[in-house]
């Protein structure tokens, strides 16, 4: 039976469980759970982070862990009876944990390794506070060391800042606003800055000597030097090295590492240096010789200096080599260092070049405790301490230190007989008052232990040698008395056995007679002569000779005459003893009474250094006096009092107030002093106002605190040596102090009175004072002299500094411990209100303001806490009344000041304000319901109320403010936000009560609303932005405040009733953005808002107009902000019903009157949000550019067509160009400009200023942006666009005759003239891409596009590109239009494959003459139409002959604009899909291949290859695989007699492939012939192979002979190049006379396989393409599926397209109508096969007249056509050489024209494609009868229902794939008709253009009627001045020559032919009217 726990209520997982038993809860290693019942050994209860799934779970798997229990019961909660900081780091590494995994992922790996060394640290670091055995110093220590490591990481990790005290994290419920924010500031300050330490210590460690020429030991000192006063400032470090130069006792780290203590951050100067003397121990000189004496002297050898500035920029403990140099004259090597400081080098050279000491050096910083913590290794393995001289900066009271340090400057000897000067050496030895050596008393240094005796250096051959060496004497204090040092001079010889001979000795006390020591100083002391073996043992004998010449008697000339002198400089260090005589006269004043005046006075003068060595002494001595003769020095022992206490205040010697205060407490005796002190105390105060000096005034009442202390105790003393007599008497006198203080500060003073500054004193020390005076007052009393005092301040202070202090005196009192007290408490209030509210009422010294209020509302808090409830209610209440309304115009005050300049200020500002925040949260949180009703009530005036409401919310709409807090205190963001919540509940009330129905107040209302929706759009209240164990820690504690306030804000809406037409349509746009928050409770209490909007709105004005343009305008600037999501699109559009209280607004909007209009809007703005969504979600960092191109594209003509928004359209437009300029598409960034450019009017209607542009006409806007738009289709190679924008501009300037920009411009158009002769461009490829699958954006979803690819980008690359813009779709292997499970898929599916793009502008591509640069740009730009063929096999499959059932599926797919455009993708608008029959694939691959045979040919004519391999590889594969069974198949296949039974309507096709077969053989005999010609002799044994070939090849086909026709048109070129014949007579007639060989193009070879070419030739042609230079087609030829080899076991499959590469892949065929373009367009001029072209009758049943043929075959845009009328027709291919029957006449009229002759053909007409599919189905046209001479048809006429070409099928063709001339595209795009008819005397016209004629009806030509153009097509732009040329790339010049190239045939099938004979040969073919831009 399962029971409720009662103490097994929380515990950790220690091992896994599966939970695989019924009701079991799986769990993790790791896991805390909370158990709710028990039962047999098993655990009913949840895991703590997932609390909704309760489960089982063995009780043995759990360790239990004591934890606290609240609200016991269904909704308890249960908290871990552990240490808060254990708590704190297991939260804490679990939020890390997931965050650390994805610092890996985001490839973060510093931050990754650093957070895992951190995690570990912390890890072990808990497992050492879990196991408790740390004493509690290092718990605290490692709790520290563990807060640290947690800020540290999530101040990485950009997480929350934790408040804490004392390690443990603050709960902010359980102490005021104002002491969060102390503690949140104090952590912030913390992180931001640490305060720079005062103390600094210097390292040094000595490694070694590097030098070549050692050999002898050495000593090395260092000592820290004033460059600046030429002194030294520590004392020496004594380091020894032995011969190596390495230290001599390396295992003692003491001995060679030393720490230099105590400098001030004065000392860290530039001219502040370490200094390093090196002295060798060892011979006299150098280098002589060891055998000449064994005696060792101390030798000079080298100085190093470097400056401590150097090593402030120094981390670490870097290693420096000091270069080391030595004097040039040992004379002056007292003074080398400062030598090498100024740098004079004359006087000093480097000792040795390879000289160098090795030393580690490093700044430390902070006190000497804090190093031995931080640096535990340096001080437990040994480091000496080395001293500064004197004290440091700060004295410590108990340091110990009695250091004498003698400096041996110089001396001055005699030669004593001697021919040369002496070597002295001096032995200084310390005797003590016996005169017995002091053992280790004499120190070279620190570092090394101290010895007996020093030896100084030696000075070679000098009398008057200078050392400058210090020693030090650390002799103790009760040794110094009667001791005294000796110095022995010795002279070193050289000669004799180096022996040294004493010959002088000085000496000097170290004490004096009268217990001075020796004073600090020079001293010259007296060398007093003595023999070699003299003994100075017996020292009595020679201490009662004077020692110093300065205190020799005046009569004793001999010592004085004499020029022998020794100089030493002292200076003692010492705690305990002193050498100032007045210092020794006042602490003995017993002894010389009469001296007591003079001392007192002269105490003044004595150093403070001196006084606080001795202060408990001094004191002594004052009270002493003053108990003795207080009349007589009353005033002076005052006065000294004063200067002592005032001494204790300066920094140096702050740290001796304790010493005081123990004095005070443990030895003051003075029980009488009071009354004394309470005496001159108030005479001087009494003396303030006459006063006329008040500096002495002020020395006293600035030591007044302590003034108080004495007097205080000496009264305790008194009251306990008489049992409290005289207490009255006391009281008297101090109420009669405290009288003469009001007096005085009563005074009203200009800020400049010395009363004033007096007043200001007094104020400063005041407070010191209440903890004195409460040692015998009681509270109340005190707090009654505080009050009187403060009360008496003037109000009206002119004083500003007194202002100022008169604050701090406040605040003071305030932190003060009688304030803290809740009685005195209530006294003192009222007066620290008013001042405060007075100088807040000022904004003056706000600092201190927020100072106070800050303290006094902390106390608040905490006594809340306690018993005394009514006391803080009543406190709160006083303070609201005082200071609310005041507090909240100083928040406004403050922040909207500017912000001062400088970052100290601006610390300084941000702190007040910050202040005064947490200040009006903590008295708002303590408000209770009666302070609400007590603070509304008390408005006299509805006004004031208002004003009141107005401004508390201004403040909260500032405390909302992200700048407010630094970002990382969410802990105190939501503390604001729950007081704010809060206050606004309340103050709701009052706004329905006070300010509704016919009191309405608008600006209240809206101020209201603002406040509400910012407070709900808050970041930090974003909670689904938060991890999970953040936001359940904020919804424990707050809840969602967002769903209180919404619901407040529907409660006050819905109170407004017909008030509510006043925020529509202000209120959309805020109410909008708070739906967009993803809080679905949220949502549902909003949305139903805006039906009411809309409801209101229908009712004012009938419609919603303005709420639907606003609520757009919104919506997309939110959006693009990235708020909103895919539920909030379903909410508004409700498909789905939603839970909550109210429905979706769809359905409320479908009880409505007006739901139409309503449901419009709904669909509208959903619509709407998709795209928004999409772009909002692409537009986010990292998404490719292709993506958000796409989207900006969907969403900006959304904006055009669908919401007609100007505004928004033009600023997508400017998105959308940055996009493509940053992709670097400047075509598309050229289209999207002019979008905008189309809007403007050349006019001078004015231009508000509007994104970058300035306020400008709107001439000078479009002027800028027709330049810009030229400059980028010039980066972009689209030179032709720029052109006409140039002429566009040109004609603007002419018009203003503004010549010199004419000028440029015309210059410019020139330029672009030049470049698209001049410059290479690149044909792009086209793909066309399926994106299939619901997890694409909207504007992809289900759709197919076509896109131009990059530069040099073919299907590979463009593929992987694309799968890498979508990393999770999957790329599909097929080219089938996919089935609706791909549709509806929750996945993404990529269909790729390449296109082939159908020209629209045919006349300029099948012109001759027309460079192919010219050419280029019009195959690849204004491209509508594209298409894709796929092979595949129909019925049964023949193995032997694959041929039979090849068929080809074409399709063609229409695009919604033309490529390129404002992207580089459109949507396909349409697809028709034909399909091909085998035969007609095989006349299309023969056709291609006879072209490229031609091309090939004439480019080796004409000498344009540079080689001839393409015609050799070409000639071979033809012949190769003919001979092979290339066209053996296709015989084998169409030929037979089964398949012309069976196909009885194919006969024309057999007999047009039969045709095609003749002409291959025969243009390849006129290839052989040319080859012959110009193959080179190593490739003559190929070209015999290939005639052999060729024979066999014909012999195959049956070809004995070529048939009459073939051989009346011979192959014939003359001079090599078809151009050169113009105006030749034709000589080309047919047997009969009749029939002229029609011209025909050729559509181009196939580039892998084709039906002349093996398999193994294919590859030969595709090799061929890198080896041709020409620009041609036929090297550029992507492989069509259509067809495959002829080789029998070749089959192209149909698989190939999808994953080939481009230029090996299926290209779809071209639909019909602009085949040609494609064609033609990739050969050049020379290429293209010319030959004549004479038009054949019709055949009588075929006829009808042309202006039917024209009308019927021409798509038309007449509304009154039906659907299929305009349809485009698909015609069927063109071949340029078949035969046609004409007048003989036509060939009278035409020039010679000559190319490889073509046989004539029999009549052929096409036949229906089989099943042909298409969305558009094409209507039957009706042959009629007519007069019409007959022609024969072209088999791409179109003659019947669902007639379909038999187009070239391009097996391997390019992608541009070659098809041949389509009649529509053609005379469409040229607009010229040809006559027709039987009149030999008019020759054909040539194709001239008279732009501005106007044709008569009759011959009106009949205009391209093509869809409906992009409004950015470039070429239709309408200029409102005159009509814009087109570019002469684009117009034709007359002629008056006889035409190029004869009429193609289907030229002469266009309308409005003129049938009486009278038509005029100039027909003008007028360019396209241009189109008038449409206004947005």
């Amino acid at each position: 039976m399962w029971i409720p726990t009662e103490h097994e209520k929380y515990g950790v997982v220690l091992v896994s469980f599966r939970g695989t038993v019924q009701h079991g809860l799986p769990l993790e290693i790791g896991d805390t759970v909370q158990i709710l019942e028990k039962c047999e050994g098993w655990f009913r209860g949840f895991i703590l982070k997932n609390p909704n799934i309760k489960g089982i779970f063995p009780s043995s798997y759990i360790h239990l862990k004591n934890a606290h229990v609240k609200n016991k019961g269904q909704f308890e909660t249960v908290i871990p009876v552990e240490d808060s900081v254990i708590t704190e780091m297991t939260s804490t590494l679990r939020d890390w944990g997931a965050m650390w995994k994805q610092l890996y992922v985001k490839n973060e790996g510093d931050l990754f390794h650093r957070l895992w060394h951190v995690m570990n640290e912390i890890l072990d670091l808990r497992r050492q506070v879990l196991v408790g055995h740390l004493t509690h110093d290092r718990m605290r220590d490692v709790k520290q060391h563990i807060t640290a490591r947690l800020d540290w990481g999530n101040e990485q990790l950009c997480l929350d800042l934790v408040p804490r005290r004392e390690f443990s994290m603050v709960d902010p419920d359980e102490i005021s606003v104002t002491e969060l924010y102390r503690l949140m500031e104090h952590r912030h300050r913390k992180k931001e800055t640490s305060a720079p330490a005062s103390t600094h210590h210097l390292f040094v460690h000595v490694k070694s000597l590097m030098s070549t020429n050692l050999g002898e030991e050495l000593e090395v000192f260092f000592h820290i030097y004033d460059g600046r006063e030429n002194r030294p400032l520590s004392e020496r470090f004594f380091v020894k090295l032995n011969k190596s130069g390495l230290p001599k006792s390396p295992e003692k780290t003491e001995r060679q590492c030393t720490l230099f203590v105590d400098l001030g951050s004065s000392d860290l100067r530039k001219d502040v240096y370490i200094v390093v003397h090196i002295i060798r121990i060892g011979r006299m000189g150098a280098g002589e010789k060891k055998n000449l004496c064994s005696v060792q002297y101390r030798r000079p050898f080298g100085c190093a200096v470097v400056s401590i500035a150097d090593l402030l920029t120094a981390d670490s403990k870097d290693d420096h080599l000091l270069k080391v140099y030595a004097c040039n004259t040992e004379s002056e090597w007292y003074q080398i260092h400062e030598n090498i400081i100024k740098k004079a080098n004359s006087r000093y050279n480097l000792s040795g070049s390879n000289t160098g000491l090795a030393v580690a050096l490093q700044l430390l910083h902070g006190d000497i405790e804090q190093l031995r913590r931080e640096y535990m290794v340096l001080f437990t393995r040994g480091v000496s301490i080395t001293r500064k001289l004197g004290f440091s900066d700060v004295i410590m009271p108990g340091e110990m230190r009695n250091d004498l340090y003698i400096t041996l400057e110089k001396g001055e000897f005699e030669k004593g007989g001697k021919s040369v000067a002496r070597n002295v050496e001096i032995t200084v030895y310390v005797l003590d008052i016996d005169g017995q050596i002091l053992k280790s008393h004499v120190a070279a240094g620190s570092g090394e232990p101290g010895g007996d005796e020093y030896h100084s250096l030696v000075l070679y051959h000098n009398n008057s040698p200078r050392w400058a060496e210090q020693i030090k004497l650390p002799i103790p204090v009760d040794m110094f008395r009667g001791s005294h040092v000796r110095f022995e001079f010795r002279h070193c010889s050289t000669k004799d056995k180096g022996e040294k001979k004493l010959f002088g000795y000085s000496f000097v006390p170290l004490m004096q007679e009268d217990g001075r020591t020796l004073p600090d100083g020079t001293h010259e002391l007296i060398i007093h002569k003595c023999e070699e073996n003299t003994s100075l043992a017996d020292c009595s004998r020679y201490l009662k000779q004077p020692f110093s010449k300065t205190n020799l008697p005046s009569n004793n000339q001999t010592l004085k005459g004499t020029k022998e002198s020794f100089w030493i400089t002292s200076f003692l260090c010492s705690t305990k003893l002193t050498q100032n005589g007045d210092m020794l006269d006042l602490l003995k004043w017993r002894a010389h009474p009469e001296r007591i005046n003079d001392s007192l006075s002269k105490l003044k003068e004595i150093d403070g250094s001196e006084i606080v060595k001795f202060l408990q002494d001094t004191l002594d001595t004052l009270f002493g006096i003053l108990d003795e003769s207080s009349q007589r020095y009353g005033l002076k022992v005052f006065d000294s009092l004063v200067h002592i206490i005032n001494l204790l205040q300066d920094s140096k010697f702050q740290h001796f107030k304790p010493v005081m205060d123990t004095y005070i407490e443990s030895h003051f005796a003075g029980a009488l002093s009071y009354r004394d002190l309470i005496k001159v105390l108030k005479w001087y105060v009494d003396r303030i106002v006459d006063a006329e000096h008040q500096d002495h005034i002020q020395q006293v009442l600035k030591a007044s605190e302590y003034i108080f202390k004495y007097i205080i105790q000496s009264r305790r003393l008194f009251s306990l040596a008489t049992g409290g007599q005289n207490e009255e008497e006391f009281r008297v006198c101090i109420h009669e102090l405290f009288m003469s203080i009001r007096f005085f500060l009563s005074q009203e003073n200009k800020s400049t009175s010395p009363v004033a500054q007096t007043q200001a004193v007094f104020l400063r020390t005041f407070p010191a004072v209440y903890g004195e005076l409460l040692k015998i007052f009681t509270v109340r009393e005190v707090a009654g002299f505080v009050r009187e005092t403060l009360g008496t301040l003037p109000t009206a202070v002119h004083a500003d500094c007194l202002e100022a202090v008169k604050l701090q005196c406040i605040a003071k009192t305030v932190e003060s411990q009688l304030y803290i007290n809740p009685e005195s408490r209530c006294i003192l209030l009222p007066v620290v209100l008013r001042i405060l509210q007075a100088h807040m009422q000022e904004q003056r010294d706000l600092v201190m303001c927020a100072r106070i209020l800050t303290s006094m509302l902390s106390l608040i808090k905490k006594e809340e806490n306690g018993t005394a409830e009514p006391v803080v209610s009543e406190e709160v209440e006083l303070i609201v009344e005082s200071l609310l309304g005041v507090l909240l115009r100083t928040i406004l005050e403050i922040s909207n000041r500017p912000q001062p300049a400088g970052p100290a200020m601006r610390l300084q500002f941000q702190d007040v304000t910050g202040e005064f925040v947490a200040c009006l949260l903590a008295l708002l949180r303590q408000m209770s319901d009666r302070h609400y009703q007590q603070l509304l009530q008390a408005f006299s005036s509805k006004d004031n109320l208002r004003d009141f409401l107005l401004q508390i919310f201004t403040v909260f709409r500032i405390l909302i403010r992200p700048e407010m807090f630094p970002k990382d205190w969410t802990v105190m963001r939501l503390v604001t936000n729950n007081v704010i919540i809060t206050t606004v509940l309340y103050l709701s009330d009052a706004l329905r009560k006070n300010f509704l129905n016919d009191k309405f107040d608008y600006k209240v209302w809206d101020s209201y609303f603002y406040l509400s929706v910012i407070f709900i759009n808050q970041p930090c209240l974003q909670l689904e932005s938060f991890s999970p164990s953040k936001r359940k820690k904020i919804l424990e504690k707050y809840g969602d405040m967002r769903v209180m306030m919404g619901c407040e804000i529907f409660s006050m809406w819905q109170n407004l009733g017909e008030h509510k037409l006043n925020f529509i349509p202000a209120m959309i746009g805020p109410f909008l953005e708070v739906t967009l928050v993803p809080q679905p409770d949220l949502r549902n209490v909003m949305i139903p808002i805006f039906h009411d909007m809309m409801d209101w709105e229908q009712r004012r004005s009938g419609n919603f107009k303005q709420v639907e343009a606003k609520l757009i305008d919104k919506l997309d600037s939110l959006m693009s902000e990235g708020k909103g999501d895919e539920t909030y699109r379903e909410l508004f559009n409700s498909i789905i019903p939603l839970f909550g209280p109210y429905p979706s607004l769809l359905k409320k909007i479908e009880r409505e009157t007006w739901r139409e209009s309503g449901i419009s809007l709904i669909a509208t703005v959903t619509r709407l949000m998709e795209r928004l969504l999409d772009y909002r979600d692409c537009m986010k960092l990292g998404e490719v550019d292709g993506k958000k191109i796409g989207c900006t594209v969907s969403l900006l003509n959304f904006y055009k067509t669908e919401l007609n928004k100007e505004e928004m359209y033009i600023r997508y437009i400017h998105k959308l160009y940055d996009l493509h300029l940053k992709a670097q598409n400047y075509t598309e960034a050229s289209y999207t400009l002019l979008l905008y450019d189309e809007l403007l009017e050349w006019s001078d209607r004015p231009l508000r200023e509007f994104l970058n542009y300035p306020m400008q006409s709107e001439w000078q806007r479009k002027e800028y942006l027709h330049l810009t738009i030229v400059q980028n289709f010039d980066r972009g190679k689209c030179w032709e666009n720029g052109i006409i924008l140039c002429r566009e501009l040109a004609d603007q300037y002419e018009s203003y005759y503004d010549y010199r920009n004419l000028s440029k411009m015309r210059m410019m158009e020139a330029s672009l003239y030049d470049k698209i002769m001049d410059q290479q461009r690149l044909e792009p490829e086209f793909f066309r891409v399926g994106f299939y699958g619901k997890k694409f954006p909207f504007f992809l979803r289900n759709k197919e596009f076509v896109c131009r690819g990059h530069d040099y980008e073919r299907l590979e690359a463009f593929q992987q590109r694309m799968l890498n813009e979508f990393p999770h779709a999957i790329a599909m292997q097929h080219v089938n239009q996919p089935d609706q499970t791909i549709y509806q898929a929750d996945a993404q599916y990529l269909q790729i494959y390449a296109v082939t793009p159908i020209p629209e502008s045919q006349d300029v591509l099948q012109r001759d003459g027309v460079p192919d640069n010219i050419k280029s740009f019009y195959k690849f730009n204004h491209i509508w139409r594209f298409r894709y063929d796929r092979p595949f096999h129909k019925g049964t499959k023949d193995k032997e002959n694959e041929f039979k059932s090849l068929w080809v599926e074409r399709t063609t797919l229409t695009l919604v604009q033309s490529l390129p455009g404002i992207s580089r993708w459109f949507e396909v608008e349409k697809r028709e899909v034909v399909e091909v029959s085998p035969l007609e694939n095989a006349i299309e691959v023969i056709e291609n291949k006879n072209l490229q045979l031609r091309t090939l040919i004439t480019q080796c004519q004409s000498r344009q290859m540079q080689n001839i391999n393409p015609l050799t590889m070409c000639l071979n594969g033809v012949i190769d695989a003919a001979v092979n069974g290339g066209l053996a198949r296709y015989q084998e296949a169409f030929f037979a007699k089964d398949y012309i039974m069976n196909h009885p309507e194919d006969g024309e096709k057999i007999g047009r492939l039969r045709e095609l077969m003749f002409e291959q053989a025969h243009i390849l005999e006129y290839g052989l012939a040319v080859h012959e010609k110009f193959v080179p002799q190593d490739m003559r044994p190929l070209h015999k192979k290939l005639v052999d070939q060729f024979h066999l090849m014909k012999s195959s086909l049956g070809i004995q002979e070529f048939p009459a026709y073939v051989r009346a048109s011979p192959v014939h070129f003359t001079n090599g190049s078809p151009r050169t014949c113009r105006n030749s007579v034709p000589n080309i007639i047919s047997p009969d006379g009749g029939r002229g060989v029609a011209r025909r193009s050729y559509p181009a070879v196939n580039r892998y396989s084709s039906s002349s070419l093996s398999s193994q030739a294919s590859n030969e042609v595709s090799n061929i393409t890198g080896q041709s230079e020409s620009s041609d087609e036929v090297f550029n030829m992507q492989p069509s599926p259509s067809t495959s080899s002829l080789s029998s076991n070749h089959s192209a499959s149909p698989n190939v397209t999808s994953s080939a590469p481009s230029s090996a892949r299926g290209s779809p065929q071209m639909a019909e109508k602009h085949k040609h373009s494609r064609e033609n367009a990739c050969l050049s001029p020379r290429e293209r096969p010319v030959s004549a072209i004479f038009p054949n009758p019709l055949d009588p049943a075929q006829r009808a007249p042309c202006h039917q043929i024209g009308d019927t075959t021409l798509p038309r845009s007449d509304p009154n056509l039906s659907a299929p009328d305009k349809v485009r027709p698909t015609p069927s291919s063109w071949s340029l050489d078949s035969v046609k029957e004409g007048a003989p006449s036509f060939s009278d009229s035409f020039g010679k024209l000559l190319c490889p002759p073509v046989p004539p053909r029999p009549p052929y007409s096409g036949s229906s494609a089989k099943n042909m599919r298409s969305q558009s189905p094409v209507t039957s046209r009706s042959p009629q009868k007519t007069t019409v001479p007959p022609f024969t048809p072209s088999p791409t006429e179109c003659q019947s229902t669902s007639l379909v070409s038999n187009s070239p099928v391009l097996s391997g063709s390019y992608s541009s794939g070659i098809s041949s001339l389509s009649r529509c595209s053609v005379s469409e795009a040229s607009g010229t008709e040809l006559p027709a008819g039987d009149h030999p005397s008019h020759p054909l016209p040539p194709p001239t253009t008279l732009p501005n004629s106007v044709s008569s009806s009759s011959d009106e030509p009949i205009r391209r009627e093509n869809k409906t153009p992009p409004p950015y097509s470039v070429y239709e732009r309408n200029n409102p001045r005159r009509p814009v040329p087109l570019p002469h790339s684009l117009s034709i010049p007359p002629q008056t020559d006889p035409p190029a190239l004869p009429p193609k045939p289907h030229q002469l099938r266009t309308g409005s032919m003129k049938l009486d004979g009278t038509s005029d040969p100039r027909v003008p073919r007028p360019r396209p009217l241009p189109r008038k831009v449409s206004q947005l």
